[in-house]
């Protein structure tokens, strides 16, 4: 039996009881550049390594604000993922219309999952080739998430998603105990610090490939790139961080659909 004779559509099962379709647009999201996430128990962070598709192109965002408190990091497909943002912004602006409060995160990110859900059980509509890593601050405390084309929505300490995220992941599974009694400065230096292992080739983090974002206690969502950036790679270059994507994992394929 081939796969070609089960992928044709999202709702056909495969014998093996897969949905071949799904396994497709997941695979998309390892194709997208590297996007992490952290928390400590005051701050969540995201950091991400930016794509440009030729040298005369700018790079392409991959940090998105959602609300004021809370914001994504975008794997896979650019497109998928602007329209998720524009959704996701639309129903905190509707939730603080009404009831005059942000809305909480998790049931943003539980909702998002329903309808990455919705697209793997009807044959019209593709999964959204996009993985998300939310992260966000409300009256719980620090929030990390990670969603995934097939439904799935994890909270966790740490995460990490894209192409070459396993240095990330590897770094943040070794780290993740001392993070929740890390200030804000600290927790974007390991942030930076695990996105230097996802860097391609002989390639370096810098302020034109690199952007931060962090939400916390008593401080809205903020992107952090270019000058802004520039001090916290001074100080990870100080502390011999930077090393260029050193024996990390062969690039995969880029596209120019992918970030």
């Amino acid at each position: 039996m081939f796969r070609n004779m089960y992928d044709t559509d999202v709702t056909v099962w495969s014998p093996e009881g897969r949905l071949l379709q799904v396994e497709y647009a997941m695979e998309s999201v390892k194709q997208g550049s590297a996007c992490i996430a952290l928390r400590s128990d005051t701050h969540s962070v995201i950091g991400a390594l930016k794509r440009s598709v030729s040298e005369l192109s700018s790079h392409q965002q991959k940090i998105l604000e959602i609300d004021d408190h809370l914001g994504i990091g975008i794997a896979g497909l650019t497109a998928d993922a602007r329209t998720l943002a524009k959704w996701m912004r639309n129903e905190c602006l509707n939730h603080k219309y009404v009831y005059g409060t942000a809305l909480p995160s998790g049931r943003l990110v539980n909702d998002l999952a329903d309808r990455h859900q919705r697209t793997t059980q009807t044959y019209v509509r593709r999964p959204y080739g996009v993985g998300l890593l939310v992260a966000s601050f409300d009256k719980n405390g620090p929030h990390v998430y990670q969603t995934c084309p097939s439904g799935n929505v994890f909270e966790c300490y740490a995460s990490a998603i894209g192409a070459r995220s396993q240095s990330g992941r590897t770094y943040l599974e070794k780290h993740y105990e001392s993070f929740p009694g890390c200030d804000r400065d600290e927790l974007i230096m390991h942030a930076l610090k695990a996105l230097v292992g996802c860097v391609s080739g002989d390639g370096e983090l810098t302020a034109e490939n690199g952007s931060v974002a962090v939400v916390g206690k008593n401080e809205k969502f903020t992107l952090i790139e270019g000058e802004a950036l520039q001090p916290y790679l001074d100080r990870l270059e100080l502390e011999g961080g930077n090393n260029g994507g050193e024996n990390v994992e062969e690039e995969q394929g880029d596209d120019a659909m992918e970030t």
